[in-house]
């Protein structure tokens, strides 16, 4: 038994190093016969999938044989069978995972032609404040106009000058 808990200490310490050193054994495995073997196994040789099925082995045998009274045999291929399950459904996980995909990241540009306030007084050429919505959040940024903009006026982004600031006007309404 005490091999089975040494497999299974084993596995969790391996899964603890997959966080700390996240696609190293991928990058090693990866450049072996020219990709090959990433090509075929396709995620199935990483820390993670590797350290589940070594953990279920140990702790799945170990539970086998202390509970059944199960030869070692036994125990290793009981504890086979539930670490291969562990490892696929860590892979499927994995990949799932991998294959989401979310909005692209918001650029600078994507503020043009959107509306805000002015929050502090924008003098002429000068700088001032203006909230605005992007991204879903409501962002301040420092504002300049030719003209000068009062407080609280609503105002419409003509350009971004930096990542922090744009370039407004005033909206006009007939």
């Amino acid at each position: 038994m005490t091999l089975l808990l040494a497999l299974g200490a084993a596995g969790l310490t391996l899964l603890a190093l997959s966080l700390l050193f996240d696609g190293i054994l991928e990058g090693i495995f990866g450049g072996l016969f020219g990709g090959l073997l990433n090509g075929l196994f396709d995620g199935l040789l990483s820390l993670p999938v590797i350290a589940g099925f070594l953990s279920m082995l140990g702790f799945g045998g170990a539970i086998v044989q202390g509970t059944t009274g199960a030869g070692l045999a036994a125990a290793l291929a009981s504890g086979g069978l539930a670490g291969l399950v562990a490892a696929w459904l860590t892979w499927k996980f994995s990949r799932s995972l991998m294959q989401d995909r979310t909005d692209p990241t918001p650029r600078g540009d994507d503020l043009i032609g959107t509306t805000g306030s002015v929050v502090t007084a924008i003098p002429a050429g000068g700088y001032g404040e203006v909230l605005l919505r992007h991204a879903g959040h409501t962002v301040k940024y420092a504002a300049k106009s030719a003209a000068p903009v009062a407080q609280g006026t609503e105002i419409w982004v003509e350009a971004t000058l930096s990542t922090s600031s744009v370039t407004v006007r005033p909206v006009e309404r007939p």
